[in-house]
């Protein structure tokens, strides 16, 4: 995947688009100048199962995993989400708000999700990340930067310090573009 497009809509292509319930509209007027870079893993530290897609589309079984039983009831999603292959999903349209930063402030806005895009890398504070991950977000900030005026990208922990440690140590920010 070389080229990422953004349609009129807020849809990349050629990413997997899985609908998540999870969003609403952003408040009117908002522009789009934040990226928000996440880990996340389902169950923890596992990668490759469903385990996202069900937590973000709010399928996920309580009694699949132990901690599944913790966090099912969770509404939460991101507009993206990379696997360690590279593949890329999307579960929010830009143009919509996703739910994935909860509690959190850049720059003296709060409410980060009101104007950013948030961007899942399966992963953990654990791993490095592999190297089709990084040259997936790299093509998708590319086209996000080309389609809207994205000033900042940054990570989970630089907008809720305290709180969110990803995309966590092992991240390698020399990598983004």
């Amino acid at each position: 995947m070389d080229t990422i497009k953004i349609d009129e809509l807020g849809l990349a292509s050629p990413a997997l688009f899985i609908a998540s319930p999870n969003q609403d509209t952003r408040p009117s007027g908002t522009q789009i100048t934040l990226a928000v870079i996440h880990n996340i893993s389902l169950p923890p530290q596992q990668y490759g199962g469903d385990g996202v897609i069900e937590l973000f589309t709010n399928r996920l079984d309580p009694e699949a995993h132990p901690y599944y039983a913790e966090i099912h009831q969770l509404k939460v999603s991101s507009h993206f989400f990379i696997r360690r292959d590279g593949s890329l999903i999307q579960f929010v349209p830009c143009s919509q708000r996703a739910w994935h930063a909860g509690v959190s402030s850049w720059q003296g806005q709060e409410r980060c999700n009101d104007f950013s895009i948030g961007i899942e890398l399966e992963g953990s504070d654990s791993d490095a990340f592999a190297a089709p991950q990084y040259a997936i977000l790299n093509a998708l900030l590319a086209a996000l930067k080309l389609t809207y005026p994205i000033t900042g990208v940054v990570g989970h922990s630089d907008i809720a310090p305290g709180r969110k440690t990803d995309p966590g140590p092992y991240f390698d920010w020399a990598r983004v573009n």
